[in-house]
């Protein structure tokens, strides 16, 4: 549906305009006991963003103390494991 696909793209372009930075999750900083990726924000917090989520296809990080986000840039195969004890 052609109508679709242009509501769709126009919803794609809106997430992006809403992103401060794309970011490499190489840049990240992971913690294997939280299973939390994240990453300095310019407020001075950090983005943040859960292995789960990625693993679900999720690509944007939050900052808890501000409105900016980024988008995590990644390969879904390089993922390390869910650790269920965590």
């Amino acid at each position: 549906n052609l109508y679709f696909g242009q509501i769709w793209t126009s919803f794609e372009n809106a997430k992006m305009s809403n992103v401060y930075e794309e970011v490499e999750i190489e840049d990240m900083i992971y913690d294997e006991k939280t299973q939390v990726y994240s990453y300095s924000c310019p407020c001075g917090d950090r983005f943040v963003i859960n292995l789960e989520d990625l693993l679900d296809g999720e690509d944007i990080a939050h900052c808890p103390s501000c409105t900016l986000r980024i988008k995590v840039i990644y390969d879904i195969s390089m993922l390390p494991a869910i650790d269920p004890t965590s």
